[in-house]
């Protein structure tokens, strides 16, 4: 009992110390020397406002003499990803004011194009040593009123008007001020990057010209003069100068490298919230094992009193979930479909379930950018060849004897509609030349982990799953099926169906608003250890409401519980869209069409998802159920 003890206590310290773990095992940090270059590079623009991504050279930004693109991995390509070296060069521990990087005389499509970007709000992403370029602003949570936060970026300008004057212009952000923040090793005296922070300005540079341009007046090291939030700000326009500067300067820091990301993941919403959803879920959970208790009770006290009878007379007086016994195992409508479902329901959550532990342990840190969506394609492709087991032995148990079928459905049938899905998404990005649309070459990897392993192992689990003895009902089917009584409202299957989802999505909608924040409103999401217990809870409910309801419905001489089972679990996903709806047009600021249909889009294929998921779990729930209560009555 000790020791049960003390593996479940190093079992939630586990949880709760990966919560502040966000690199891989194999990653080092890099030393730097006094004058070592520091090269920054560029990453994709973004918008909360349109959930487009470009890539930062798709504006006048300065050019290096040769552009190189970053190697990417398959998740950051889907992120819209896209890494360039940029003409911003730093030496460690050398501070620079007013260097100028470039000249740029704007045109007409040019503007346009700046102006557009201000207008979405768009930001400007850059990577210094892995650490993203961040704004510290203050902020609040529920810690205290007034915290220090960093927003991700800065914004491309900004919209404004002259004193005096009523018609907008837009600003350029055109000068920026870095800090490089660092800690010193004691012993080697080598510094490591411990932050990356920057400090945008819009000013209209002046300079002195003398036959070549030479030296800048409104901002110039020699004369110690630095750029202010007072200064006269760069308009976005056409035949208008823009001249780019940067300063930098660096900051010694008491976080180690070790830490670095800890006050990058600062957000609104700390443990509390996430120990608040814990509960919460923790409460209905135990609310539905009550139920699921005391109606084990009922049935364990039905099956001693079924089984003492001795006459078939005494036997035919009883009512209830035993007068089904002969029908309750009989194969359901479109049997084929529903083994196709469960199978692809236990890759997905295969998929979910390995990547939370990979995720809990360290592996799918925020530093390892594209690492959690790259895991989690591979792992689905792998898993197939639990889909194609899962879904031949269920078939063979329905008698169903061509396997080779049922595993071409189970490839294809669900995977495809959401590949379909996803097509339609990405044209709508190629129509608008965002870098979130997939190239051909990653398109073709897609393709590859579809078919190339994916439907390779579903066929190969579907011949394994074939080959095992077929699962033998615990009791007899009888030839003619039993008439169903007529059924009461309350006991239908739509009103089943929503109270059935409902405390299932309780469990988990609080963790669902962080999540949804995350995805959204872009922000790091890395508490990792509470989303896998609220994942275990989410299970446990979804089997424990699937029980309760399969029981009143066979108490109810219902025996048709094959597709309902899957459905009232299932159905938490229709709760989950109502929320991405409401929560669409309670937070987000989206007011172009096509962003629109790309979150309505994703987000419907997540929901798609957790429905084949979550109704694979209620299935499984039920089928255990019945088995259990079905074979310990003796029936001649």
């Amino acid at each position: 009992m000790e020791g049960r003890l003390l593996i479940l206590a190093l079992f939630f310290l586990l949880f709760f110390v990966s919560c502040h773990c966000f690199y891989l095992p194999s990653v080092a940090p890099h030393d730097f020397q006094k004058g070592d270059s520091l090269t920054v590079k560029v990453n994709k623009l973004t918008s909360v406002k349109t959930h487009l991504p470009y890539s930062y050279y798709s504006l006048p930004y300065c050019h290096p003499d040769h552009i190189f693109d970053s190697t990417e991995n398959l998740g950051q390509v889907l992120l819209g990803d896209r890494i360039h070296n940029s003409p911003y060069v730093f030496k460690m521990g050398e501070p620079q004011m007013c260097n100028i990087v470039c000249r740029i005389v704007l045109d007409n499509k040019t503007s346009k194009a700046l102006k557009s970007k201000i207008d979405d709000e768009y930001k400007v992403n850059m990577i210094l040593d892995n650490l993203p370029l961040v704004i510290p602003i203050l902020g609040w949570n529920f810690d205290q009123d007034n915290s220090l936060v960093y927003e991700h970026g800065f914004h491309v300008g900004l919209k404004g008007h002259y004193a005096g004057t009523q018609d907008d212009k837009y600003f350029i952000h055109n000068h920026l001020a870095f800090t490089v923040k660092y800690h010193k090793d004691e012993q080697s005296d080598a510094a490591r990057i411990v932050g990356f922070e920057v400090e945008p300005f819009s000013i209209k540079h002046e300079y002195e010209y003398d036959g070549q341009w030479t030296r800048l007046t409104s901002c110039d090291h020699h004369a110690k003069r630095v750029v202010t939030s007072n200064e006269v700000p760069q308009e976005v326009d056409d035949k208008k100068e823009i001249i780019y500067t940067y300063d930098v300067k660096f900051q010694e820091s008491v976080i180690k490298w070790a830490s670095r990301w800890d006050t990058y993941l600062l957000t609104a919403y700390n443990d509390q919230t996430h120990w608040f959803s814990i509960v919460y879920s923790l409460m209905i959970a135990l609310f539905l094992l009550g139920m699921v208790a005391i109606m084990l009770r009922f049935v364990y006290h039905d099956i001693s009193k079924y089984n003492l009878l001795e006459t078939q007379e005494e036997a035919q007086e009883e009512t209830g979930w035993k007068l089904v016994h002969g029908d309750v195992f009989r194969p359901p409508t479109n049997s084929d479909l529903l083994c196709v479902y469960v199978g692809t329901g236990v890759q997905f959550l295969g998929m979910t379930l390995v990547t939370l532990i990979f995720a809990v342990l360290g592996f799918l840190s925020p530093s390892n950018r594209g690492g959690l969506i790259t895991a989690m394609l591979l792992l689905w492709a792998f898993m197939g060849i639990f889909a194609g087991y899962t879904s031949s032995c269920l078939y063979k148990m329905f008698k169903g004897t061509e396997w080779k079928r049922i595993a071409l459905k189970t490839a294809f049938t669900i995977p495809g509609g959401l590949f379909a899905i996803f097509l339609v998404l990405n044209t709508l990005m190629w129509g608008k030349k965002s870098s979130g649309a997939i190239p051909i070459g990653s398109m073709f990897l897609l393709v590859f982990l579809w078919f190339g392993i994916s439907v390779p192992l579903v066929y190969l689990g579907s011949y394994m799953g074939f080959k095992k003895p077929i699962i033998e009902d615990p009791l007899k089917t009888n030839e003619i099926p039993r008439e169903i009584p007529e059924q009461a409202w309350y006991r239908t299957l739509a009103f089943s169906i929503l109270i059935g989802g409902l405390l299932p999505f309780g469990a988990m909608f609080i963790e669902l608003f962080c999540i949804l924040t995350a995805i959204w409103l872009q922000q790091f999401y890395y508490t990792f250890g509470f989303l896998f217990i609220v994942f275990v809870i989410l299970i446990i409910t979804c089997a424990e409401i699937t029980v309760v309801l399969c029981y009143f419905q066979l108490c109810c001489e219902d025996y048709l519980w094959w597709w309902r089972s899957y459905l009232t679990s299932g159905s938490s996903a229709l709760y989950l869209f109502m929320y991405a709806a409401f929560y669409f047009y309670a937070y987000l600021e989206i007011t172009k069409p096509v962003s629109g249909m790309l979150y309505f889009g994703y987000m419907l294929i997540a929901s798609y998802a957790f429905f084949v998921m979550t109704g694979t779990i209620g299935f499984y729930a039920c089928l255990l159920f019945t088995r259990l209560i079905y074979s310990s009555v003796k029936i001649d």
